[in-house]
């Protein structure tokens, strides 16, 4: 029997893995404990989408309302499992910067702590099972913002003759010397932690440092989930506030589902220690006042938004991943959806849902 773990299996990258391997044949055991009303609101709640998970998959979908800060239950839990684990995704985390900055014990606790708990839960007890962990480009801090930029009518753009404007940033920028936010600073723990257990321990371990993830089933929130909140605004005509840089900051964008892809590739041969700039790329990216147009499009209405100049601490003004050397070790990856196509999926697949929520029904 082929099992597979997965963390935040409510949220947005977890439900994709717990569907996508569960269609394959897995059975899966998903953890999730909802934190995500904590950090966002109850509009932000995980349940449906958890609810969603276990009437697809029925029996082969086991649920455990787990705090993965609780290291006796996770042990606990792999004890019982054993070697039946075939691959653990870990994507749970607390995932945005300004929830760290108020709280950064809980932050860590969760972001570090918790890998790390689920690290050596693995370790102990399926030592054989890749180890699939959801990172950030937030590792690399404010660092991007030190790029050569030119301005032009909708985004930022890097100067045509540096070595990223063909493809994005690539896996040699430093990590170091940079402003990270709490949030990125606990990711850069977890991501050093993962590479640590696959050196030291020899497990197949992976670190994806991605962008934008996005697709139809984020709990999408102001602080986090760029793309889902443009439209979930547009849609429901709620006001908007674009942050900084004119709104003219680039981010690339990555369906869940492209990203789940690229798991079920690294689990089929995977490597150790391995660390991928993760994205959309140049085949889908995004700034935020194309996507606000874009939204418009698709609705049918316009967004009502403000534009504040002040910027978020450490946002990136420009980031687009390369993520040609992922494409080297597992070259029948691609990206298959653009920012257009991942936009109208949220809309057709969250309009009665989102509606009716703004409208208290």
């Amino acid at each position: 029997m082929s099992l597979l773990v997965v963390t935040g299996s409510g949220g947005l990258v977890g439900s994709e893995a717990a569907l996508h391997f569960g269609e394959m044949g897995f059975d899966v055991v998903g953890l999730d404990n909802d934190l995500r009303q904590m950090f966002f609101g109850p509009e932000s709640s995980t349940a449906w989408n958890t609810a969603r998970v276990q009437r697809r998959l029925g029996k082969q979908y086991s649920h455990v309302s787990l705090d993965i800060r609780d290291r006796d239950e996770v042990f606990r839990l792999f004890r019982r499992l054993g070697s039946q684990v075939a691959l653990v995704v870990h994507a749970a985390a607390q995932p945005s910067h300004d929830w760290a900055a108020r709280e950064p014990l809980t932050d860590f606790d969760i972001n570090a702590v918790g890998t790390l708990n689920m690290l050596e839960a693995t370790r102990l007890s399926a030592p054989e099972a890749p180890f699939v962990f959801l990172s950030t480009n937030k590792v690399y801090g404010d660092r991007p913002n030190s790029l050569p930029f030119v301005e032009l009518e909708t985004r930022w753009e890097v100067e045509r003759d540096h070595p990223y404007a063909e493809r994005g940033i690539a896996e040699d920028m430093s990590i170091d010397a940079s402003l990270h936010s709490i949030f990125g600073a606990s990711k850069v723990a977890a991501d050093v932690l993962v590479q640590e257990y696959g050196r030291y321990f020899a497990m197949n371990t992976v670190c994806f440092r991605a962008g934008t993830i996005t697709g139809p089933s984020h709990s999408a929130a102001e602080l986090h989930g760029f793309l889902g909140y443009v439209m979930r605004c547009t849609m429901t005509r709620t006001p908007y506030t674009v942050y900084g840089y004119k709104g003219k900051q680039v981010r690339d964008a990555i369906h869940a589902a492209d990203l789940v892809r690229a798991c079920q590739a690294f689990s089929e041969s995977p490597r150790s220690a391995s660390v991928y700039n993760m994205g959309g790329g140049r085949a889908s990216n995004a700034s935020v006042l194309e996507a606000i147009r874009a939204s418009e499009e698709i609705v049918g209405e316009a967004l009502s938004w403000t534009y504040g100049d002040d910027a978020r601490r450490g946002d990136h003004i420009w980031w687009i991943s390369d993520t040609a050397a992922f494409e080297r070790d597992y070259p029948a990856w691609r990206i298959e959806h653009d920012v257009d196509r991942i936009l109208t999926e949220i809309y057709e697949q969250n309009i009665t849902r989102w509606r009716a929520v703004a409208a208290g029904a």
